[in-house]
């Protein structure tokens, strides 16, 4: 074989993980679709290009007959037809992944991808745990020695796998002497380890995918599970997967993204941050009309969000697919109960409107809120497992719609700047430190919160934007200001260890990425090569 594991750190239990057959099953992937991966990746830089000159997006003149076809995609099976609380949170460590597996959601959204910092450890200890799991046998002792099983007084969650972006190398394996892909190591040790097992048990091999921009990623994932099903034989359509819509030139190809995977789909999620994330990259150059206000105030009720999502569920229920909503991110704090009651009404509320508008069920990242979306979502569902029966005839929503980021309320200011980059800095600290979920100020962040705050400062430099509450411009020279006045706040909350082996490379490289000339796509491609 030409595939080798370069990764130096031991971990324990990988031997069930990395045999032979599994390892020649990756480099086989790798082979065979490795090609395509980067053409894909290329015509997304091409298509950025494009948009930069045009200064627009539209729907394909070329797939307009799918986008008025009549076809569906497959019926869901049983596991799936009733999605109305999804746990989200990384697979590692097993602690986290037993409450998940308990916490009495429909689903558990196992993430190895924005959730998840990809060291060695996480990735072999993530695909452990998810191997225990299809087997019912996980468990952890904590150092205290408290005990975590998986519950049998009532059904565990339906694990729902989240492989890396496309994007993401995975450094400690090589194929043919390179870097090993991130998606198809995620998703080709899980598989072939538990594709098997998971159906001949009465579930099956379940994935989200994420960060997808175009029907032709889509494509390539479909023809990845054909091969994958022919290769441990296992029947086509045995794969279910649900492709998050977080790019805004995916929010464009809805219709045809289905289309692709139409006998591998199970629905289309509705994500925030990365969406919010990907409209500033993608219109960078956009000039002011492309200027969101601050990130806490661009709430899912403004306009442009507003048709993002009755798109998605308008879509999604016409070809037989589930409409998933956005995360709750709020973590419940018992020692401060107010703050605790308000927010779980802000999430009850947010709840309550994804339900109305015709959402199948709904994100949380902690298990204090799964009886608050079920509850919300038990009110409009009663005893029907989801509303796809709801098809919103009346949803018209165009291109300019989607566009139109002006139509956001609030302003740009410097408590928006400092939030951004305080959020930014702590969460690529605990990030570095190997822990990619990471609680900041009574919320559950991942990768996205970070994308999102960096790329507003980057694009509020590009646009000399004047801040509304202190009437100064935003230059490379107050940036590093107030990141060198957040970051010394920092210093305050952590220790000193921390501090300079996490905090402040963190800090430094947020620096690099928020002032230089050149946007960088991801923030975790220079963040991975600091990871040991």
């Amino acid at each position: 074989m030409t595939i080798e594991i370069t990764g130096t750190t031991p971990v324990d239990g990988a031997e069930t993980i990395l045999t032979p057959e599994a390892l020649q099953f990756l480099e086989k992937l790798h082979q065979e679709f490795r090609d395509r991966r980067e053409e894909r990746l290329a015509a997304r830089a091409a298509r950025r290009e494009d948009v930069a000159q045009t200064g627009r997006l539209d729907f394909l003149p070329e797939t307009a007959e799918i986008r008025s076809g009549n076809w569906t995609v497959a019926e869901a099976p049983p596991q799936l037809q009733d999605r109305r609380v999804e746990m989200t949170g990384p697979a590692s460590p097993a602690k986290m992944a037993i409450n998940a597996l308990n916490s009495g959601a429909k689903v558990w959204l196992a993430d190895l991808e924005d959730a998840s910092t990809p060291t060695w450890h996480n990735v072999i200890d993530s695909q452990l745990n998810l191997y225990g799991a299809a087997r019912g046998n996980l468990s952890y002792t904590s150092p205290e020695g408290k005990e975590y099983a998986l519950r049998t007084d009532a059904p565990l969650s339906v694990v729902v796998a989240r492989p890396r972006g496309w994007h993401l190398p995975e450094k400690n394996i090589t194929v043919d002497g390179e870097p090993a892909i991130g998606a198809l190591v995620d998703f080709g040790l899980h598989f072939f380890h538990n594709a098997s097992h998971l159906l001949e048990t009465g579930s099956g091999p379940y994935y989200y995918l994420p960060k997808l921009e175009s029907h032709l990623e889509a494509r390539l994932w479909n023809d990845i599970f054909v091969f994958s099903q022919d290769y441990v034989g296992v029947p086509q359509g045995s794969v279910r997967a649900t492709v998050l819509i977080e790019t805004i030139p995916a929010a464009f190809e809805m219709d045809e993204i289905l289309y692709e995977l139409r006998d591998h789909a199970s629905g289309l999620n509705a994500g925030r941050w990365d969406y919010l994330f990907s409209i500033i990259k993608y219109f960078r150059d956009g000039g002011e009309s492309f200027i969101l206000p601050d990130r806490a105030s661009v709430a899912m009720t403004a306009p442009f969000m507003r048709a993002y999502t009755e798109l998605l569920v308008k879509t999604c229920h016409r070809r037989g697919a589930f409409a998933m909503g956005g995360m709750a991110a709020f973590i419940p704090n018992r020692r401060e109960p107010e703050i605790t009651a308000q927010a779980i009404d802000k999430v009850r509320a947010d709840k309550t409107r994804e339900a109305n508008d015709g959402f199948d069920g709904s994100w949380v990242a902690h298990p204090d809120l799964v009886p608050v979306c079920r509850e919300v979502f038990d009110a409009v569902l009663g005893d029907r497992p989801n509303q796809i029966d709801r098809q919103r005839p009346e949803v018209e929503v165009t291109a300019a719609q989607l566009l139109d980021v002006e139509s956001a309320d609030g302003d740009v200011t410097e408590v928006g700047l400092r939030a951004n980059l305080y959020v930014a800095v702590a969460y690529v600290a605990v990030w570095l430190s190997g822990n990619g979920a990471v609680a900041i100020h009574n919320l559950m962040e991942d990768a996205a919160t970070a994308e999102i705050s960096r790329s507003q400062v980057w694009q509020q430099i590009r646009n000399k934007v004047v801040l509304a509450d202190t009437g100064n411009t935003v230059t490379p020279e107050l940036v590093n200001s107030i990141l060198a006045e957040e970051t010394e706040k920092l210093r305050g909350e952590v220790g000193d260890e921390a501090f300079s082996k996490f905090y402040e490379p963190a800090s430094r490289l947020i620096a690099d990425i928020c002032v230089s000339e050149d946007y960088t796509d991801f923030l975790t491609l220079p963040a991975y090569e600091l990871v040991s």
